[in-house]
C-alpha cells in the first residue's frame, strides 16, 4: 500500500552515520513505492517545525531515524496529531525501540515495517506546563543522580558520547548527597531522601539499564522506582545491578505504580528519553493508547 512518509533523521546518530543511514532508509521506502518527504534539518527545533507542517498537510507515517532523542521528537509529534510513528533505531541507546521489540541498527529491516508492520498502540506520559503546553515521553524519566550527571555532562563540549557521561559520573559521585523528595502517586504522598527517582513507561534507559524491568508500554500505568538513601559505597554496589534489573531486590529500592505521578525536589532537572525535560516539580500523567507505532507482525 502506497503511503506518504515524513522522514526525520538525526545526522549524528549511529556514530555520525545518521545522514547516510537516512539516505539508505529513503531509498528503501521509495523502492517499496512510498512517497518520502525529507523533513530533517540542522536543529531539533527546525526539524520539529518542518514535521509539524508536513503533518498538517497530511502524512500516513512519520519515520524517525536515530536514537531515543529522535523517538522523543516523534512521540511528541505523534501524540499530538495521531500520525502513525515508525521508529528506525540507529542511535547509541535505542531503549524504546529495543523495549518495543523493533529492529535496532538494521535500518533496512526497520524501514520495511512501514510496508509490512502492524499498528501497535502504546501509552505515553504527558506533562502540561504552566503555559498549557503539553510535553510527552515514551520511555523513562530520570530525576536524581542520573539527571544531575546529565546536567553536568551537557556543559562539557568534550569528550563526545558515553565517555563524557562516564567522566561526569566520576565528577559528581564524590559531591552527591541524597535528595529530599516528595513523590505523590495517584494522590498518595511519600516524603523521602533518595539517590534517584524514575518514572518509567518502558523498562530501560541509558543504553540498556533495566531500571524498571516490569514496566510495560501498554498497561496504562507508570512504574515509579525510588532508590532511597544509601551510602556512596552502597550506591556503587547497587547501581551496576541496574543493567540486569537485579537492583529491584535491594532493600533500599521501592517500586510504586500509578496513573498520575507528581515529583517535587529542589534544584533537580528531569531528563526523559535522554532529553532535558524540565525542572521539578513535575506532574506526569500516563495516557493510555496515546501513540500508534508500527511493529513487526505477530509470528
Amino acid at each position: 500500500m502506497h503511503k506518504r512518509v515524513g522522514l526525520v533523521v538525526n545526522p549524528t546518530s549511529g556514530k555520525n552515520r545518521g545522514m547516510s543511514l537516512g539516505i539508505e532508509v529513503a531509498q528503501r521506502l521509495r523502492a517499496a513505492g512510498h512517497e518520502v518527504l525529507e523533513l530533517s534539518d540542522e536543529s531539533y527545533a527546525a526539524a520539529r517545525d518542518r514535521a509539524l507542517g508536513a503533518i498538517a498537510q497530511g502524512l500516513d507515517v512519520l519515520a524517525v531515524v536515530g536514537g531515543d532523542g529522535m523517538v522523543h521528537l516523534g512521540v511528541n509529534l505523534a501524540a499530538e496529531s495521531a500520525v502513525t510513528l515508525a521508529i528506525i533505531g540507529a542511535g547509541t541507546g535505542n531503549d524504546v525501540a529495543r523495549g518495543l521489540g523493533l529492529p535496532v541498527h538494521d535500518p533496512v529491516r526497520a524501514a520495511d515495517l512501514v510496508t509490512t508492520g502492524v499498528p501497535r498502540v502504546i501509552d505515553a506520559v504527558r506533562h502540561t506546563d504552566q503555559h498549557g503546553e503539553r510535553h510527552w515521553y515514551a520511555g523513562v524519566l530520570g530525576a536524581g543522580f542520573d539527571s544531575v550527571v546529565n546536567e553536568r555532562a551537557n556543559t562539557w563540549p568534550w569528550p563526545k558520547g558515553q565517555m563524557r557521561y562516564n567522566l561526569a559520573v566520576l565528577r559528581e559521585l564524590p559531591l552527591f548527597r541524597p535528595i529530599p523528595y516528595v513523590v505523590t502517586v495517584d494522590g498518595e504522598r511519600h516524603e523521602t531522601k533518595a539517590m534517584l527517582v524514575v518514572v518509567a513507561n518502558g523498562p530501560s534507559y541509558g543504553g540498556g539499564m533495566r531500571v524498571a524491568p516490569d514496566a510495560r508500554f501498554d498497561d496504562g500505568l507508570a512504574d515509579v522506582v525510588i532508590l532511597h538513601e544509601v551510602s556512596t559505597l552502597e550506591f556503587l554496589k547497587v547501581f551496576p545491578k541496574v543493567f540486569k534489573g537485579a537492583h529491584v531486590d535491594h532493600p533500599a529500592v521501592e517500586i510504586l505504580r500509578g496513573r498520575e505521578v507528581r515529583l517535587e525536589a529542589a534544584g533537580i532537572v528531569a531528563y526523559a528519553d535522554g532529553e532535558r525535560f524540565g525542572p521539578l516539580p513535575l506532574t506526569l500523567e500516563t495516557v493510555p493508547g496515546a501513540v500508534t507505532v508500527l511493529a513487526p507482525p505477530a509470528t
